[in-house]
């Protein structure tokens, strides 16, 4: 049943789909950027067939349709993320991998869920492994989803060969059908759900790295030979991944010297320095000179005082305080209060 406005002119009685189809016009008109294609398309297309339907609505109509959204709006006192597919979004990282699993199956078999939204979250490692058994052309389609620094990360990773023909495939890709597209994303998306979870959230290299940070200087150079001579390209992730006090100044940014020697003890600081500088040309010597051009002139000059006065540093005193340096640094990245420059740099 129609009502009346003030003015005593009647007003259409319009359904939810209507009034959703007046709001969205209304918004598209007032120059509003709508992210319509994150909509399922049942609904995109329901949506787009009701606007060409609704032909002219008058003011009072259009009026009484704003009012009630605003009303409702301004009721609304929390929202929740809609399905499971939102919730998932929410509280991503907050679930342990199996649950995430479960629900992720349950969500790729309702219908609407679009399955690139998992592959485009899915992580590297996971997704290149998923591809080594496709065929190049379903690869080629994959990396067409991406984002173009997502899919160079992983066209870069893939052997010579394989990413030739990947490439070359991408060329193929302009006549496919999107039923087809659709059809690969379930597919892939079905692989990266079934895998097991893993059991340790970092990868290999970089914990054994972590572990060889501590160890001395013989016990790391030892071990990294011997697995270089196992698994040599294992063994060049590993070293990757360590960090000791030599990279300091390949890595570390100038500005953040202060807060990191906040975070070291003095007895430390200065062992380690007194330990590094006698050797200038060495890592170690190039890293404790860039930390004192660094830091105030008058704190370098008392550190450099204290230094001569420390005088020789044995062996094992010198590489707990370098490591207590390195912790504290490694602190802070994990803390997310600085960033190292290879760090950053494999980010963009």
């Amino acid at each position: 049943m129609a009502s009346t406005s003030p003015s005593g002119r009647q007003i259409r009685t319009l359904t939810g789909g209507q009034k959703a189809a007046v709001l969205v016009r209304l918004l598209l008109a007032e120059g509003a950027d709508l992210k319509l294609a994150s909509l399922p398309e049942d609904m995109q297309t329901a949506l787009t067939e009701q606007i060409g339907n609704m032909r002219l609505v008058d003011r009072d109509t259009l009026s009484a349709v704003v009012a009630e959204f605003v009303e409702t709006l301004e009721q609304v006192g929390l929202t929740c993320p809609g399905g499971i597919d939102g919730a998932l979004k929410a509280l991503d990282g907050r679930l342990s991998p199996g649950a995430s699993t479960r629900l992720r199956q349950k969500l790729r078999n309702r219908d609407g869920a679009d399955p690139w939204d998992r592959i485009v979250r899915a992580d590297p490692e996971d997704l290149l492994r998923v591809l080594e058994g496709e065929s190049a052309e379903v690869a080629a389609v994959v990396l067409s989803k991406l984002s173009v620094s997502r899919a160079a990360e992983l066209l870069g990773k893939m052997p010579g060969d394989r990413a030739r023909r990947v490439a070359y495939a991408v060329s193929l890709t302009e006549g496919i059908s999107p039923m087809m597209v659709e059809r690969i994303g379930t597919s892939i998306a079905s692989e990266l759900d079934n895998r097991p979870p893993r059991a340790f959230s970092v990868a290999p290299a970089a914990r054994i790295g972590a572990i060889l940070n501590s160890a001395s200087a013989p016990v790391r150079d030892a071990l990294l030979e011997g697995l270089t001579e196992q698994d040599e390209g294992f063994a060049e992730g590993v070293r990757k991944a360590i960090f000791t006090f030599g990279h300091i100044h390949e890595r570390l940014e100038p500005r953040d010297v202060p807060k990191v020697l906040r975070e070291v003890s003095q007895k430390d600081l200065i062992t380690a320095l007194a330990a590094a500088l006698p050797r200038p040309d060495s890592d170690d010597g190039r890293s404790a000179e860039f930390l004192l051009a660094n830091m105030s002139q008058r704190m370098a000059a008392s550190l450099r005082d204290e230094v001569e006065a420390r005088g020789k540093v044995r062996a094992k005193e010198a590489e707990p305080a370098m490591a207590a340096v390195v912790a504290a640094l490694r602190a802070l990245v994990d803390a997310g209060e600085i960033t190292l420059t290879t760090d950053r740099d494999d980010d963009q």
